[in-house]
């Protein structure tokens, strides 16, 4: 056993003073659907709904093992890492001081002050984490804290393995594969530096939103690098730049490895676990289940672990995660369509539209034109494959549109 291994194994009884074992639950709907025996080690289901209490507690342990007299933690964080910093310090009666971004929801500053109670502080600092992420280590600094990385850590690193040393235990063996999300890496860097001894034998696949690839960006420059643009719908993993430390543990990994999901389609996925098995995982939480049609046929006859790593969901964006889902699956359309400007042109376009088609939106841009005024038009169906129909109505009759579902400048300004 390495000396990570036994590490990650002590990190783990120490854990069992503060939360039980998140359960390793077999999936009879994902694994009927994927002629596979799949697994989830739901991290949605612990005390913060998420793994990154792990971390926290293992870096935080030490601190206190090592300077009894620290009693000052900070961190920056809108998310996940921010609920667990909070629930470990009240959990050993430390003072935490707890940086966010002002345009922070107010559900995730309440949820945090509840698992945090009289034991954190949290401070509102900067519209960009960057800002956010200055002011508390600038803080840290003059206060004479402790700063508490949300991934980039050694501690929390071998914190986050703690999932790995739960698993082998309980499925009672190593699985055929492991699918595993990734942000800033902290949690695969874990996962693999404690599978490269105790089970060297499973398949590792790494998941990252499509528009937040910072892994497979540095597994190509073979080094950390920081991404251009980033799209933040996948909040708890779309990081700009992966860890340097936690590159070290993963810059062996074949880029072939570290696959991407689509952010629309993974609200399929969110919405199919909700509705089908009840089970509400966040946008991050979703991406080793999202990935599975894209590795199907490698996965056939095995046993499959998926880690879900969060379920804090925030329910007002579940209208925004369904309209990307229908527009995904082809069942929603925005187009510019061209209105001729004369009596009964309207009642002509209603015509056209088949029994299924229904109407989202409806709104003029600019009424001003003599002849035709330009019309935002949504529409919703039950079968992707009535579009088709629709448009050659459309074309036929002479109707002039043009498809903006896809064109996201336009899409953002319109929709």
């Amino acid at each position: 056993m390495s000396e990570f291994s036994e590490n990650a194994r002590n990190a783990t009884k120490a854990m069992r003073s503060l939360f039980p074992a998140t359960p390793l639950q077999r999936n009879d709907h994902l694994s009927k659907k994927f002629d596979a025996n799949i697994w989830l080690k739901r991290e949605d289901l612990s005390p913060v709904r998420s793994y990154k209490i792990r971390g926290a507690f293992n870096a935080m342990s030490k601190v206190l093992k090592a300077s009894p007299d620290q009693s000052l933690f900070v961190c920056a964080s809108a998310g996940n890492h921010a609920q667990g910093v909070a629930y470990v310090c009240r959990h050993f009666g430390v003072k935490g001081v707890i940086f966010m971004p002002v345009t922070t929801p107010q559900q995730k500053i309440q949820k945090t002050k509840v698992f945090g109670g009289d034991a954190i502080e949290i401070r509102l600092v900067g519209d960009y984490f960057d800002e956010t992420l200055a002011a508390s280590q600038e803080y840290c600094k003059q206060a004479g804290g402790h700063f508490l990385a949300p991934f980039d850590d050694a501690d929390v690193i071998e914190g986050q393995a703690s999932v790995a040393v739960e698993m082998l235990e309980e499925l009672g063996g190593a699985p055929d594969v492991l699918v595993v999300p990734v942000g800033g890496g902290g949690l695969s860097a874990g996962l693999l530096s404690y599978f490269r001894t105790e089970a060297p034998d499973v398949s590792l696949t790494y998941v990252e939103p499509e528009g937040g690839r910072s892994l497979r960006e540095a597994l190509e420059f073979s080094e950390p690098t920081t991404l251009p643009e980033v799209d933040n719908f996948v909040d708890g993993a779309a990081v700009a730049r992966i860890g340097s430390l936690t590159f070290e543990a993963l810059k062996g990994i074949s880029p072939d490895d570290v696959l991407a999901a689509p952010e629309d389609r993974i609200c399929t996925t969110i919405l199919e676990m909700l509705n089908v098995e009840g089970v509400v995982l966040e946008p991050a939480g979703a991406l080793s289940i999202d990935i599975l049609p894209d590795i199907a046929e490698q996965i056939r006859g095995k046993t499959v672990v998926c880690v879900t790593s969060g379920g804090n969901f925030d329910f007002e964006r579940l209208p925004e995660v369904k309209e990307r889902a229908q527009r995904y699956l082809g069942l929603k359309k925005y187009f510019i369509l061209r209105m001729p400007q004369r009596p009964g042109a309207l009642k002509e376009f209603l015509h056209l539209l088949g029994p299924d088609d229904d109407i989202s939106r409806f709104e003029y841009l600019k009424k001003s034109a003599r002849n035709f005024g330009s019309v935002l038009i949504g529409i919703e169906t039950k079968n992707a494959d009535d579009f088709p129909g629709l448009f050659a109505r459309l074309e036929e009759a002479g109707f002039a549109y043009r498809d903006i579902t896809a064109d996201q400048i336009l899409a953002e300004f319109l929709i």
